[in-house]
């Protein structure tokens, strides 16, 4: 629901922060998405643009199968938003938006379309259902790339306003990666575009590029084309 700001905010505040800690390479065939994400681990990051601090990320893990992830301001940490996430079987499923890592949702989101296909976003395939939850990304990372495109509705659990939205992404596998502050590193690739109707007509509101490093977590790189021109590079990764 409160995409566009977790994205362009991107943003957070720990006190204390450690060092950055290397990013050990394997097989394709033995990664998974939690290797990379750090999404079962209390992780956390912060990420610069134009020299300074632009924003903050950490996972909150609530279980052996469910996490949620906040984006925020550095300096005004916690952030009232989080997106919680679940891992079931094959797939890490989007359920929706709270207003706090560990809260309930204050907005569901369930999908009414699904489609998976090649890294171009050809060869389209209807995905089945997985309770209405949206098919985020494959827990186990495959040697090639793959495309999702997902539609559906974001509501708050008594349905009282809803949000339409399109969220198409493409994923690619591991590959070696750097930015300004961080060399010698492994990455996967999300390409994501989002449409919504969130008090607005119905239009294209984010799209970016962002890379995501293997034992380091979210955020290595930031891309954004739309809404605007922004990039962004991950800096500090610490365990809390």
């Amino acid at each position: 629901m409160k995409r566009l700001a977790l994205v362009i905010g991107l943003m957070t505040a720990i006190a204390s922060v450690a060092p950055p800690v290397a990013a050990a390479s394997t097989p394709a065939s033995a990664e998974n998405y939690g290797q990379y994400s750090l999404m079962f681990e209390k992780s956390a990051g912060q990420y610069f643009a134009g020299g300074s601090a632009a924003g903050q990320w950490a996972w909150t893990p609530l279980s052996a199968t469910e996490s949620d992830i906040s984006w925020g301001d550095p300096k005004a940490w916690p952030p009232k938003s989080a997106e919680h996430f679940i891992h079931a079987g094959e797939w890490v499923l989007l359920d929706g938006y709270n207003d706090g890592a560990g809260r309930p949702l204050t907005q569901v989101q369930r999908v009414t379309s699904e489609k998976i296909g090649a890294a171009d976003c050809t060869n389209l395939q209807t995905l089945p259902s997985a309770g209405g939850r949206q098919h985020y990304v494959k827990w186990n990372i495959p040697a090639t790339g793959y495309c999702l495109d997902a539609t559906g509705t974001i509501k708050p659990p008594n349905g009282s306003t809803t949000v339409n939205f399109r969220h198409v992404q493409k994923w690619l596998p591991p590959h070696p990666c750097a930015n300004p502050y961080l060399s010698g590193q492994t990455c996967i690739t999300q390409s994501e575009q989002w449409w919504d109707d969130n008090q607005h007509p119905y239009a294209l509101q984010l799209a970016r590029t962002v890379e995501i490093a293997r034992g380091l977590g979210m955020a290595f790189t930031n891309r954004t084309t739309v809404p605007v021109a922004w990039n962004a590079d991950g800096r500090y990764y610490w365990h809390y």
